[in-house]
């Protein structure tokens, strides 16, 4: 199956000063090993042979274009407001190229065999989501700060990697839309799935995969939560603490 792999490269409309303070406006923009963070999920996404195009999305196409690699497959455009906006258009837009892989410009450590686990379990669901449990992570990294979400069974970090195998992920983008602005607050976002699901997860009653299925079963689509084996898929690039581990995780491939 070839998927379409859409990666959200776009800056706060206030203004980014973690951007900033590397002389940028442009948060993807910023050196991560001596070269633009959003260069690197790219060339991952190219690497892989599940992906036949890349679209880059963001507010300024022009200042992202010439850093990125010449292919054929990878194409930047202009992007709208949120995410959850530029999501929803992209499941309203006729001509879009099912399935679709989403993913983030600060994502500096996405790798093509993460991108391949993810695709591998991500099929047949109408949306899937990644995560990582706590435990692999903290124990290579104790002080890795992430956004934990506890269930039955463990705490869970969101990965940035979404799985939208058809128009019906719509049902699920509108329900995320309506907490967007909250996202980094687990209280809210959990609340988000109705009373049963929220209390069950609350109270650690559910596993992930149980709430999964239980957003399944209230939106009517199909749902799939996706473990990664890789504890660095949860690392991505939003604060200094971050640029710091990441800068030091490279180096240490080197």
């Amino acid at each position: 199956m070839s998927w379409t792999a859409v990666l959200l490269a776009g800056s706060r409309p206030e203004g980014d000063p973690f951007a900033r303070s590397f002389g940028t406006e442009i948060k993807a923009l910023i050196p991560v090993a001596g070269e633009p963070m959003v260069l690197r999920p790219v060339r991952a996404l190219l690497a892989s042979p599940h992906i036949g195009q890349v679209v880059v999305l963001g507010q300024a196409p022009a200042m992202l274009e010439p850093v990125l690699p010449k292919d054929a497959r990878l194409v930047v455009r202009e992007s709208r407001g949120t995410i959850a906006e530029t999501l929803s258009a992209i499941c309203d837009d006729p001509a879009t190229p099912w399935p679709v892989l989403v993913t983030t410009a600060d994502h500096a450590l996405l790798t093509p065999e993460m991108i391949d686990e993810f695709l591998a379990q991500a099929e047949g669901a109408d949306v899937a989501v990644a995560f990582v449990e706590s435990k692999g992570l903290l124990t290579r990294f104790p002080d890795a700060q992430r956004t934990w979400l506890a269930f039955g069974g463990g705490r869970y970090s969101g990965a940035n990697l979404f799985g939208l195998g058809s128009p019906r992920a719509r049902r699920a983008i509108a329900q995320w839309r309506s907490v967007e602005e909250d996202r980094k607050k687990g209280l809210r976002v959990l609340a988000a799935l109705g009373p049963t699901l929220f209390m069950g997860a609350v109270l650690k009653l559910r596993t992930l995969h149980q709430t999964a299925e239980g957003l399944s079963r209230k939106l009517g689509i199909v749902i799939r939560a996706v473990e990664m084996s890789d504890p660095l898929a949860a690392i991505d690039v939003d604060k200094p603490s971050d640029h710091q581990l990441v800068e030091a995780i490279l180096a240490a491939r080197a």
